[in-house]
């Protein structure tokens, strides 16, 4: 047998997606370098790991026991390599975050520095909707979520890291007074995020609370995918002003100013109320609450452009 942690890595990431596509964008890998990793596992044992129904990829009762297995060599390995860490007196663990898709313009900046200081520290981020985000906390399976929009439903604790501001966006091939009204929106085909979205909800309380009749052309599922539409003329969206930097400045996109917009909101780190921190997770908190001026103030001074 020789077969390594990158291979247990791999097939235990595909026992837990069941998709090879799921298991290449979790860890960051193609998806023809993961199949030819579990070709190359697979050959080392005479029974089989995975079969193939219709187009998906199914786990054999032998490949279940082997995923079992990879998983507790591999949380030895994470040990030995906290312990060496911890020996030579640093920090060491991980952070779990679940970050809301938009969310991904945000988080990144408020992490860098903190992982910098502690190399050893290792972070687990998800991208995803605002229902699996919530969820994921709600589950006790992430240490923090990044959020615009707070979960009514659960107890949690919060720390405010940066506005978000909403607009009204569409591409620059057409020109609009310099003052709206929200009566624009009977005349502009609007694009829509999918359900479970915080913009999406952001965008609904503010057409719903000021009466305003609307056109829906369609419904995507990603802040990217929206974005890509408008460029193209499809139609107009309701859009936080993090995603769109780029496009603005190089006069790509364009704001349409409307009565009642920008909407603000709070991106906000938050916490299961009364969780017990990890030294990793409660020594973030800590740096936040003495850096996030700081990096707020030099990484999004752009935002008071608009």
């Amino acid at each position: 047998m020789n077969y390594t942690l990158n291979q247990l890595q791999i097939f235990l990431k595909i026992a837990q997606t069941l998709s090879i596509t799921k298991a290449a964008e979790e860890l960051h890998l193609t998806q023809p370098a993961v199949s030819i990793q579990l070709k190359n596992f697979q050959a080392q044992f005479d029974m089989p790991l995975t079969e193939v129904v219709g187009r998906k990829i199914y786990i054999t009762d032998f490949g279940k026991e082997i995923a079992v297995s990879a998983e507790r060599i591999i949380e030895q390995v994470y040990a030995i390599n906290y312990k060496t860490a911890a020996y030579k007196g640093l920090l060491t663990g991980s952070i779990k975050i679940s970050v809301v898709s938009t969310g991904k313009y945000v988080m990144p900046y408020f992490l860098t520095d903190f992982l910098k200081l502690h190399p050893e520290v290792e972070l687990v981020m998800d991208v995803t909707n605002k229902r699996d985000v919530v969820e994921s906390l709600g589950r006790n399976e992430v240490d923090f979520s990044l959020v615009s929009v707070l979960p009514p439903k659960l107890e949690t604790e919060k720390m405010e890291l940066l506005k978000n501001k909403l607009y009204l966006v569409g591409n620059t091939e057409s020109t609009f007074p310099l003052e709206n009204t929200t009566e624009i929106f009977n005349e502009l085909p609007l694009i829509f995020r999918e359900d479970g979205s915080g913009t999406l909800q952001t965008m609904m309380n503010y057409l719903e609370r000021n009466d305003i009749r609307f056109m829906k052309k369609m419904e995507l599922k990603s802040n990217e995918a929206v974005k890509q539409a408008v460029l193209s003329g499809m139609g107009y969206s309701i859009m936080p002003l993090i995603g769109i930097k780029n496009e603005l400045l190089n006069n790509e996109m364009q704001i349409i100013p409307v009565k009642g917009l920008p909407i603000t909101t709070q991106w906000t780190l938050i916490w299961m109320k009364g969780k017990n921190h990890s030294p990793a997770a409660a020594a973030y908190l800590d740096f936040l609450k003495h850096d996030r001026q700081r990096i707020t103030s030099e990484k999004f001074g752009w935002y008071e452009q608009f």
